[in-house]
């Protein structure tokens, strides 16, 4: 089949479609009556939660829905025509070729044992029979296209050579290879830094003008689809419940989840003590236990029984053009600019004494030069150099910075999971940068907690959850008999708001955020004075996000706990952190007070990283400025300032002096620190990054 020219019909036209996956017990509906179209170069965001069913419609237009799933209802037509009318030899000649999919994670869409040029070239000449000189060809103009560095030998490496950035580039390269008609991308940046998901979010815009692409991105990041769509679709529980343009759906809202979804993230100026994040509450429903009426029924501020819970809900246009749509008996009654009442301010805990102080830190890693053959000299890794800061008592210190800069590895040496190479650590004026934890007394180890990033892998699947939270208050010797700590516990599931038959719940039986819980549950069993958290939301959905991050400061204000909050998410950072650490490999290049880091002038690395952070907002306006090239090695880092191969400002510092030196630390005003070259003058020019526009 050859490709379809002139058709100016829409794309896609999904209509009426309805997916269900069938057991042994039961058919399980992932979704209903659901209705999108895509036009020619259109860019189309679909959002939604996980579990919304959005990946299983990319799949459904894929007809990639297993032995267990099938379309139930409805239809799928691609450029006209009816995908379930194809044969497989047309479906075949349409995926791949006409239609390319963008998955999550790149590893899984490439060949470990294949060089990349090969991959590339497969494309061209299976699906066009082209010789192999002109699929070269192709492939280097593709990976040129997509801004690699030295695209030849990015052809004649291996995947397991390339960063997380680079392979997600070549598998969107790869993608392109054949120009198709529509691309969707499912999730395609969530595991990547955010300097790099801004370069790539650029990249797919301007490829996508290029070539002309369609496409359909699907995402739980309203600031991601307001950056790269035309027109975007609100999933939830298995059904469109909003679709219209980005600003008809950010600026006029018309369907109280799209509201809740806002109302949950952190927008520039929000303050966590005046203007809390409001969580959704309750919980996502499971595909066979959906509520009569409205899905979002249970969870809605607007929830009218007799009335919402009955029958089936269908989309309404809003005006009389029929672009914008929701599903909302009562969308017309809502005052949708009505403020958010707030049912009690929340008092910042005053902060105290100094906790915990870091001096001159330094951790080194020896390496193999070959790892494989443990020949040749070995090279030393530099994770942390020279770190130095304090943190104090019911205070927020955010760590920031992408993959690699040596966060996690300043955890562990805190926890002692690893010792220190030089340098001290100080917990209340004792040095604890040698102890390793087995030798640390158990007041040490419960007094410094960590929260993890992936709550699924934290648990022990065959204990109860409240097993797990006593066995934690065992080892911190937290009660004299059983009962008190069964007691304990059972405080401890109120603290985090779960309730208190959850102590007889395995872990499987929990969603993603319940499991958080139950790890900040056992993180504050032994009265922890500092806790860890180590991306503690980002494996979540956004409106459990704001449930979490919330409970986290106000367990914090009760507790007095001092916070060291690491993370790359700077929207969550500037909403709940008193101060803020910016790291670039292994060095500290920024310290202040939040809103000092927040606010020119900066450090060029902190000025990318505020400019490449995603904000659901269309009254920000935002410099766009976007970091070439990938994060270097620690294990063969640039000479001079870490920074200077990618730092925008470097042609204002004289005499090649960042090529050669690191700089020292410049005091900015009080508390306000950076490590930079560029002269006072310089810094005083710099604009701010973000701007909110007047009311």
């Amino acid at each position: 089949m050859s490709k379809m020219a002139n058709y100016d019909g829409p794309i896609l036209e999904i209509d009426k479609l309805s997916i269900s996956f069938f057991t042994r017990l039961r058919e399980i509906p992932a979704v209903m009556d659901f209705s999108v179209s895509v036009m020619p170069g259109e860019a189309v965001g679909l959002v939604g939660e996980s579990g919304c069913g959005k990946s299983t419609v990319a799949l459904g237009v894929m007809q990639d829905l297993g032995k267990n799933g099938r379309v139930v209802g409805g239809s799928i037509k691609f450029k006209g025509r009816d995908l379930a009318e194809m044969s497989p030899e047309e479906l075949r000649d349409v995926r791949g070729n006409e239609i390319a999919m963008i998955y999550q994670e790149p590893m899984a869409s490439l060949n470990p044992a294949m060089k990349i040029g090969k991959q590339l070239m497969e494309v061209p000449m299976i699906h066009e029979g082209v010789g192999k000189d002109e699929a070269y060809a192709r492939a280097l103009e593709v990976v040129t296209d997509v801004r690699l560095p030295d695209p030849e030998r990015m052809l004649n490496s291996f995947p397991h050579q390339l960063s997380g950035g680079q392979q997600q580039r070549i598998v969107i390269a790869m993608a392109l290879m054949s120009k198709p008609a529509l691309l969707i991308l499912d999730e395609p940046t969530t595991a990547l830094d955010v300097t790099v998901e801004a370069a790539v979010v650029e990249l797919v815009r301007d490829l996508g003008k290029k070539y002309g692409t369609s496409m359909l991105f699907i995402s739980h990041n309203l600031g991601l689809i307001l950056e790269t769509c035309d027109r975007l679709c609100v999933m939830y529980s298995g059904e469109a419940v909003e679709r219209g343009s980005i600003e008809e759906v950010f600026d006029n809202m018309q369907h109280p989840y799209t509201q809740a979804l806002f109302r949950s993230i952190p927008l520039p100026g929000a303050d966590k003590n005046a203007r809390p994040l409001v969580a959704i509450p309750g919980n996502f429903p499971l595909p066979h236990e959906r509520p009569q009426g409205c899905n979002f029924g249970p969870r809605c501020d607007y929830f009218e029984a007799g009335r919402c819970d009955r029958g089936d809900i269908s989309m309404e246009p809003i005006f009389e053009n029929g672009r914008h749509q929701s599903r909302c008996l009562k969308f017309k009654e809502i005052d949708w600019n009505a403020p958010i009442s707030i049912s009690e301010l929340k008092q910042k805990a005053k902060i105290g004494d100094v906790v915990l102080k870091v001096e001159n830190l330094k951790k080194y890693y020896e390496v193999a030069a070959n790892a494989l053959f443990s020949g040749g000299d070995p090279k030393v890794v530099k994770a942390n150099e020279t770190l130095s800061f304090e943190a104090r008592e019911s205070e927020t210190l955010a760590i920031v910075g992408e993959s690699g800069c040596g966060k996690s590895t300043f955890a562990k040496v805190l926890m002692g999971l690893e010792t220190a190479t030089e340098g001290e650590v100080l917990l209340d004026g004792n040095n604890i940068e040698q102890t390793a934890i087995d030798q640390r007394n158990t007041d040490t180890v419960a007094d410094i907690q960590m929260v993890f990033q992936n709550p699924f892998d934290t648990l022990n699947p065959s204990m109860t959850v409240g097993r797990q939270i006593i066995r934690a208050l065992e080892v911190f010797r937290v009660g004299n008999t059983e009962a008190e700590r069964r007691n304990r516990m059972l405080e401890l599931l109120d603290l985090v708001k779960l309730p208190r038959a959850f102590a007889e719940r395995m872990p499987r039986q929990l969603s993603g955020g319940q499991k958080q819980r139950v790890g900040i549950a056992r993180a504050f069993a032994g009265g922890a004075r500092i806790v860890v958290a180590d991306e503690p939301v980002s494996a979540l959905d956004v409106s459990v996000q704001a449930a979490v991050t919330d409970l986290l400061m106000e367990i914090q204000r009760n507790e007095k706990t001092t916070l060291l909050f690491i993370s790359h998410d700077l929207s969550i950072v500037r909403y709940l952190s008193d101060r803020v650490m910016v790291m670039y490999l292994g060095h500290v290049v920024e310290i202040g007070d939040t809103d000092q880091v927040f606010s020119p002038p900066y450090h060029p690395y902190t000025e990318a990283l505020l400019s490449a952070v995603p904000i659901a907002d269309t009254s920000v306006e935002k410099q766009h400025i976007v970091l070439e090239g990938d994060i270097p090695s620690a294990m063969d880092p640039p000479s001079g300032c870490p920074f200077q191969t990618r730092c925008r400002w470097k042609s204002e510092v004289p005499d090649g002096l960042c090529d050669r030196e690191v700089p020292e630390v410049k005091q900015l005003a009080t508390g306000h620190q950076v490590k930079c070259h560029l002269s006072d003058e310089t810094l005083a020019m710099m604009e701010p990054v973000i701007k909110v526009a007047a009311e």
